[in-house]
């Protein structure tokens, strides 16, 4: 399976998304089920409140993503302790922009 990625723009200067990398690697976390995937594109959310994650998330489609991955910095606010507030308009929004056929990730680690 190939993913595209998109991550919190706050937390691009304190974590250079190294265990996303291990993760989809090795299959583990939220790849438990499908195994190793490719990243296809690694992106941020483009800065509250996340709005450029729609065209993003149609990007990575288009540059053949099979599933939209929303990493854990937003989710679970992963390494600043902060989860997004916005994550459930931005994880809908981006659901409605990829259509049903593209599953939505909601964490990575």
């Amino acid at each position: 399976m190939k993913v595209g990625i998109i991550r919190c723009l706050m937390t691009e200067d304190v974590c250079p998304g190294t265990m996303d990398f291990i993760v989809t690697r090795e299959g583990k976390g939220a790849f438990q089920e499908t195994g190793p995937v490719d990243i296809v594109g690694f992106v941020t959310c483009g800065g509250c409140p996340g709005k450029r994650a729609i065209p993003r998330a149609k990007m990575l489609v288009e540059r053949g993503a099979e599933a939209i991955v929303l990493a854990s910095c937003i989710s679970k606010g992963n390494p600043i302790g902060y989860p997004c507030p916005h994550f459930a308009n931005l994880r809908d929004a981006v659901m409605k922009a990829v259509g049903p056929e593209i599953p939505v990730i909601e964490w990575t680690h």
